[in-house]
């Protein structure tokens, strides 16, 4: 039953539109534990206040589902078929279409019930980069990819431009093993990062990351700073953008996570033109509401005068 199930679930995976999926024991991370200990105390997550939260949580998974066994990881393609026009603020792919968080909670929903008629019932919980859960590592752990210098997972035939989700269980499931590191002696991610936000291969400085600054960073950035934003006013993709496993991703093909024409076609005057209004109107399902129209207008602001 352990195979059968397990089969089950990768098979039914994919044919929701999974890009991959797979399987670890549900316990805790013993090598990520010093890792997340230091990169906290190394004040690398900024004001980002709420990393410091639930630190047992992060690292033990029962503490989240009582009797857990298994931790599904699942990978969703958000690659998208068009850019946006040259010379504009650039926004990262991720935020093109809806909010990957509703989209892809709405999907695993519809997908454990599925499952639960031919299973039967059992115990679990979805993740879709929320709660306290190391997504990465858990992927990682599942044989989903490697985790690059850049600190992205990484897939051979697939790159890293995909949201990454976990069904923590207590289904007692077969489970898959690491894949190898194959960054090999590159290092244009971290050649290539502005802000020197790649302190070292696989460690970042999440207080240094633009994303940080134009997503998580509520207060005015100094001058020196929004200076090497190259025109990003949500997020970043430089890293990822440059990373040569990248070359694999194709374009999605999930509707909701189809680029807004808006998106591809404002120029620079269209940006900073936009109104309240039609920030509300245009980004009410999009990742960009979590910056507020205040922060978009902060960020175009900060970089417009450079």
């Amino acid at each position: 039953m352990k195979s059968h199930f397990t089969q089950l679930i990768k098979q039914k995976a994919l044919k929701e539109g999974f890009l991959s999926v797979g399987i670890s024991k549900a316990e805790f991370l013993e090598e990520e534990a010093p890792r997340l200990e230091n990169w906290l105390k190394s004040k690398r997550n900024g004001e980002m206040k709420y990393m410091e939260n639930y630190f047992d949580k992060r690292l033990n998974p029962t503490l989240l589902v009582e009797g857990c066994k298994s931790v599904i990881s699942l990978s969703y393609n958000y690659f998208p078929e068009k850019l946006q026009t040259k010379n504009s603020y650039k926004i990262s792919k991720y935020a093109f279409g809806e909010d990957y968080h509703i989209v892809i909670k709405q999907k695993l929903s519809a997908f454990v019930e599925q499952l639960q008629k031919e299973i039967g019932d059992f115990a679990f919980r979805i993740f879709v980069d929320s709660a306290p859960v190391l997504e990465k590592a858990w992927a990682k752990k599942s044989g989903l990819g490697w985790i690059g210098k850049n600190s992205n997972l990484i897939t051979k035939q697939q790159g890293s431009f995909y949201f990454l989700a976990e069904i923590i269980c207590d289904l007692d499931l077969e489970y898959d093993t690491e894949v190898r590191d194959f960054c090999g002696k590159c290092t244009q991610c971290i050649d290539s990062c502005p802000t020197d936000a790649i302190t070292e291969p696989y460690v970042v400085d999440g207080s240094k990351c633009i994303s940080y600054f134009t997503i998580e960073l509520k207060e005015a950035f100094p001058k020196d700073v929004s200076e090497k934003f190259q025109d990003w006013i949500f997020g970043c993709d430089i890293c990822q953008d440059v990373c040569p496993w990248n070359r694999f991703s194709k374009p999605n093909l999930e509707e909701k996570f189809q680029a807004k024409k808006e998106i591809l076609d404002f120029s620079k005057k269209d940006w900073e033109e936009i109104t309240e209004d039609v920030f509300k109107e245009l980004f009410k399902n999009s990742p960009l509401k979590r910056t507020k129209f205040r922060g978009l207008k902060r960020n175009i602001e900060g970089i417009k005068f450079k």
